[in-house]
């Protein structure tokens, strides 16, 4: 406030994404930084921000009083309407029409942002780098004398986030956004095809800066080669000559989803078309609990829900020898090789956490999981809800809550995306089945079991004292007094 020489009650002009404005009048609040503004969430919807975006401010001290509504409707909603829509539609409904306050849902703004994307923080990168750069400051690659990039390929598995990456992108930028799906440009007749990616592309020229995101590009672009049809050779040689068409200046940046990226044509996949190939793949455990905090961020948690990783302590090793070492070992991983279900901490608490435990699921598998376990909890209550009544008590709506076990319910009934295609049938083979080998039976389970029941730093520590313990016994072999 000092710098900008405002004072409580004066009128500011806050400029936010996609060219949105908002006139304010200023508070003061000690409690805020000096480098932070707090505004309500009706302001953040008009301006199109999230929570920690950087929007301008600057002083608005001629603001006029308003003295009459300009409705401008859309022109898409009136066409072929005629008449005088103002006697006709608006008056009736504004003049004299009193409407008492209803209470009712707010009506959400159905866009995304790169907060609502989890598991993906190395490619959202550099999608970031190749996308805002040439939209927001093309003034960049003009000054170094290169060519901004025209095209990114997104490829990976189903239900990684494809799609939901190229809208956090437009929206974010606050790009035009043209999405051609890929079967809805094939057409029976002859030159439709062609003239339906044509238009798409002129669209998106005319509404600068844009984004064009082609989903299932595998569909309307294979190999030439392996097509048995005309129309699809056309298509593919009018998408490479429309990509090569685009001005350098146009402002235009195309971005294609495919879970095939060997089956489109490769002259799609060089340099000056789509110049970058992002591999959106299945996310690690990290990557499973960012998913799982962004669904679960609106959900209403019981207090034994626990989606973070908690690191299991190491236990106490007991003695100094060999023997001590690999009886504690030995303890933890067990006499006869199978492990254990559980691993007692050092106050017997176990932790079962849900992103360690949906290994191969993907953030659609993560969303699905999130509410089949809403939908369980939902269950447990059906016998204290009575379908015909109209509303449901308050009582029951305040008790409900997801728990751990509707998580674990859910994970019992789920089938991760990045498995199903995949059988694996455990052996019954135990250690006892096997004999003599004693040795090898006991540095594999060293090796193995240890390494995955006790983690990696009690098998170093052991594996260090084993070593030393070797080295010495070696020295002692080597400089042992020779008799004379």
């Amino acid at each position: 406030m000092d710098e900008l020489q405002l004072f409580r009650g004066d009128t500011v002009l806050l400029k936010g994404k996609k060219r949105r404005e908002a006139v304010c009048i200023v508070l003061s609040d000690d409690t805020c930084s000096d480098e932070k503004i707090r505004m309500n969430r009706v302001v953040r919807n008009n301006l199109r921000v999230r929570l920690g975006d950087v929007i301008s401010i600057q002083p608005c001290p001629d603001v006029k009083y308003g003295k009459r509504i300009h409705v401008l409707p859309i022109d898409d909603t009136v066409e072929g309407i005629t008449g005088n829509l103002f006697e006709v539609y608006l008056k009736p409904y504004f003049l004299e029409a009193y409407r008492p306050i209803r209470k009712d849902e707010e009506e959400s703004l159905n866009e995304v942002g790169y907060d609502d994307i989890g598991g993906c923080r190395k490619q959202l990168a550099q999608i970031k780098e190749m996308v805002e750069l040439p939209l927001r400051h093309p003034a960049l690659f003009k000054a170094i004398g290169v060519k901004p990039p025209r095209g990114i390929l997104l490829y990976g598995p189903p239900g990684t986030g494809k799609t939901l990456i190229a809208r956090a992108v437009a929206n974010e930028t606050g790009a035009f956004f043209f999405l051609i799906n890929g079967p809805e440009i094939m057409s029976k007749l002859a030159g439709e095809s062609e003239s339906n990616l044509r238009k798409a592309f002129e669209e998106a020229e005319k509404n600068a800066p844009a984004i064009i995101f082609i989903d299932e590009l595998d569909a309307i672009a294979p190999k030439r080669e392996k097509t048995h049809g005309e129309v699809e050779r056309r298509i593919v040689s009018q998408l490479l000559t429309l990509m090569d068409g685009l001005k350098q200046r146009a402002h235009v940046i195309v971005m294609a989803a495919t879970n095939r990226p060997n089956s489109i044509d490769p002259a799609l996949r060089r340099f000056g078309r789509f110049d970058r190939e992002v591999d959106i793949g299945i996310p690690d455990a990290t990557g499973r609990l960012e998913i799982l905090q962004i669904h679960t961020k609106n959900m209403k948690l019981a207090d034994d829900v626990d989606l973070e990783q908690e690191q299991l302590a190491p236990p106490a090793l007991g003695g100094a020898s060999h023997n001590g070492m690999m009886e504690c070992v030995m303890s933890l991983v067990g006499p006869n090789g199978p492990l254990s279900e559980d691993v007692p901490l050092e106050d017997g608490r176990v932790v079962k956490e849900v992103a360690n435990e949906t290994h191969g699921h993907v953030g659609a598998d993560l969303a699905a999981l999130c509410s089949e376990a809403a939908l369980q909890a939902i269950r447990k209550k059906m016998d204290l809800i009575d379908l015909e009544d109209e509303t449901i008590d308050a009582e029951v709506m305040n008790s409900l809550a997801v728990t751990m076990d509707d998580f674990r319910w859910a994970l019992s009934q789920s089938n991760p995306s990045a498995l199903r295609e995949t059988v694996v049938e455990v052996p019954q083979v135990t250690w006892e089945d096997i004999g003599g080998l004693e040795d090898v039976k006991r540095e594999l389970q060293e090796l193995v079991q240890g390494r995955l029941k006790l983690g990696l730093n009690v098998l170093e520590n052991y594996l260090n004292w084993y070593l030393v313990h070797k080295l010495y016994n070696l020295a002692v072999m080597l400089f042992k007094p020779v008799p004379i």
